[in-house]
This record gives C-alpha cells, structure tokens and sequence, in this order.
C-alpha cells in the first residue's frame, strides 16, 4: 500500500500489520546451551501452523520445539513474536546481513506493527486467533551462542528490543501473509519494552509496571513485587 507524500510528490510505503512469517524449531544438540540442545533456530514453516494453548509447558505452535522448559515456554510464553523491522536495525548495528527470520527464536516474524510498543494485555486477532501479550524476552546463554557475537546478552539488553511472548486466547491456524489487527489496547501505558527495561537496566521504574494491574502474568507481577519489596 503507498500513500502520497504531499510535501516531496514522492510515495510512501505503508506496510499493513502482518505475519512476514511463521517459524517452528526442531531439536539440535547444542553444547552452549544449558540442557545440551535447543529448538531456538527455528525456520520458515512452509504452510499453515496450527496454534493452540500448550498448557504449562511447551510452544504454542504444533510442531515447535521448545528444550529448556524450564525457562520457556508454557502458556504465558506460547508465542514469540520480533519484528522485522527491528531485526534490520540489529543487522545495520552488526554488519550482518544473516538475520533471516526465525534466527532470533522467534514464533512470527512480523512488519508493519511495533512488537517492542505492544502494551502488556494488547490483545491482537490473526484470522481465528487471538493472541495477548505477557511478557518481554530476557535473553540467555543459548541465544549468546547462536548469535556468537561478544557480550551479546549485554549489547541486546542495552538496546532494549527484546521482542514480546504472547497467550493464546483463542486457537487458530496462522500462515505467512496473514494480517494481524490490535483488537484491544488496555487503557495502561506498561509497554513491552518498558517491562523490558525496568527488569534490567531501570529498576526504579518497577513499581511502574504494576500500574498494568490485572494484565500482568502471575509469574511477572511476583517478579515485580520480590524486587520492589527487597530492592537488594
């Protein structure tokens, strides 16, 4: 879609939200992670992926491998999402033209909608799904050693993208193309990338993030509340 710019007479792309692609992950033995494999690169589906609740382990997306379910994973982690958008500004500050979608572990590779923006709660509807936002991405070891770059749980950290994780609602069948519409924006400013900062390099914002209320995972409001009750 292109719309006029009425200063320059130029065009201007306007990208509609949607799915660049669907990414699912199979294990592979991996020494730098910490259960001796992962499913962290994952790869472009090449058709519809059937996407469902997991319970309280496992991906949201059938056929998705998730190792360290410890970490991973569950119902509040069903879904990862990163934008492309974002991926190319990491690839513009690493000189790397090798970020393919799915190399960050992501579930959706998305354009035209700010991930990182998307406020805890933010309901989004992809055909007969319904996703809500949980939560951002921390990174950890494993993802250090795929992207073998020094100090990168540091550098991605300080850059503060960390992309978001995503509930099912309500399951459904996604493929590459599919247009993702925000049905819900909760009345709170507690944005993914906000979360994301007060858990690493801002904790006087913690107290912040419970102005979300009710849109908090259970496992994020204790986080919160551990900190800000013993700050050291």
């Amino acid at each position: 879609m292109r719309s006029a710019n009425p200063e320059s007479g130029s065009a201007t792309v306007v990208v509609m939200p949607h799915v660049l692609s669907v990414n699912v992950g199979s294990r592979v033995e991996f020494d730098q992670a910490a259960v001796g494999h992962t499913g962290i690169g994952k790869r472009p589906a090449p058709g519809p992926v059937e996407v469902r609740a997991p319970g309280p382990v496992g991906s949201g997306l059938v056929g998705d491998h998730i190792s360290d379910g410890r970490h991973h994973g569950g119902d509040d982690q069903a879904v990862y999402a990163y934008a492309r958008e974002d991926l190319d500004a990491w690839a513009v500050e690493l000189g790397r033209a090798d970020l393919r979608p799915g190399l960050f572990g992501e579930n959706l590779t998305t354009a035209g909608v700010d991930v990182c923006g998307a406020r805890i709660g933010e309901r989004w509807r992809i055909g007969g799904l319904l996703l809500q936002a949980t939560s951002p991405r921390v990174p950890c070891r494993t993802f250090a050693g795929v992207m073998e770059e020094d100090a990168w749980m540091k550098t991605f950290t300080r850059r503060g993208l960390p992309g978001t994780y995503f509930r099912v609602l309500e399951p459904g069948t996604i493929t590459a193309g599919d247009e993702i519409v925000i049905e819900h924006r909760p009345d709170h400013d507690v944005t993914i990338a906000f979360a994301f900062r007060a858990l690493t390099l801002e904790p006087a914002s913690l107290p912040d993030v419970l102005a979300a209320g009710d849109d908090l995972t259970e496992d994020l409001r204790r986080r919160v509340e551990r900190r800000t009750s013993d700050p050291a």
